[in-house]
């Protein structure tokens, strides 16, 4: 149990630090550049990623990167961050916190994973305090950030169980190779369109400099890792109900820094989000769900330990 609470406390640093990424997007990065947005987000992230883990992908882990990096990279980052402009911080960060059930949805058919009853229930108490949290608002809905809010949560749910799936067994990766290359190939997917549709790079000012250092370095290269990190050693189900921690951190950041106004509904709704997070706690013994390592180590499957060299 103790080794389950280590691994819940780490993934849940990726949900606090995308909480706090709406809006520091909407507050400081340039608005209108949703490409060059997503990538200097990704392509910075999955270059440090790489450069601390200094491996590089061999056989199918050429194509499944670049799989990954479309899904869980290029389309998500620019849903998100057309969100983050669209919508205020405490709606963009709510509309996400359905992903839960998108996660056990799609766990339930790639991985073969069924969620348990608590992990159902805990979705459902969670939905209905995201409901409260939107509902009970005061800043105005954009329906294209609300779509766009929702596509993200379809293609990053989709994206991150194929991740587990394909980290599982002998031909796993391990988890901070995997999340490099998906990040820099995202990056990379994402440059030359950028290039072609915004033409030339937006100015950064010095502000902006800081946003991007914090989008890149914690919300996307650190969250990114701890979360991959979690998925392989938790189910599916108790991970996606971690993000829900995601919404938690929009609203009472936009609350403490942003001047949006924390309503009594929004209150009952914290409350039953972080029923619903409690409820998905992992109550086996740790890595029994996760996946074995390339190596058949726990440390090697989540990417820990793993000897820096170039193969």
């Amino acid at each position: 149990m103790e080794a389950n609470a280590r691994w819940v406390a780490l993934t849940a640093v990726a949900p606090v630090a995308w909480g706090a990424n709406y809006f520091v997007t909407h507050e400081f990065l340039p608005a209108g550049h949703p490409l060059y947005g997503a990538a200097l987000r990704a392509l910075p992230a999955g270059l440090v990623l790489l450069a601390f883990c200094r491996q590089r992908p061999r056989g199918a882990w050429w194509g499944r990167s670049a799989v990954l990096g479309l899904l869980n990279v290029s389309v998500f980052f620019v849903l998100v961050f057309a969100a983050s402009q669209l919508l205020p911080t405490s709606v963009a960060s709510t509309v996400m916190a359905v992903s839960p059930l998108v996660m056990m949805l799609a766990a339930r058919f790639l991985v073969s994973e069924r969620p348990g009853a608590a992990h159902l229930g805990g979705a459902v108490i969670g939905l209905g305090g995201v409901c409260l949290m939107l509902l009970g608002g005061t800043g105005g809905i954009s329906v294209p950030g609300v779509l766009a809010s929702a596509a993200a949560v379809l293609v990053s749910s989709f994206g991150h169980i194929l991740a587990k799936r394909w980290n599982t067994g002998a031909a796993g990766a391990g988890v901070l190779a995997s999340t490099a290359w998906q990040l820099t190939a995202g990056g990379l997917l994402l440059l030359p369109v950028a290039v072609a549709v915004e033409g030339a790079p937006p100015a950064v000012s010095p502000s902006a400099f800081l946003a991007f250092c914090y989008v890149g370095l914690v919300a996307t290269a650190l969250a990114f890792a701890a979360w991959f990190a979690g998925l392989a050693r938790l189910p599916a189900g108790t991970v996606g109900l971690i993000g829900l921690l995601n919404p938690v951190t929009g609203v009472l950041l936009g609350t403490a820094v942003a001047g949006e106004v924390l309503t009594g509904r929004q209150l009952c709704g914290l409350a039953l989000v972080l029923a619903g997070v409690a409820l998905g706690r992992p109550r086996g013994r740790a890595g029994v769900p996760g996946p074995i390592g390339a190596r058949g180590h726990p440390a090697s499957q989540a990417g820990w330990g793993v000897r820096s060299r170039w193969r």
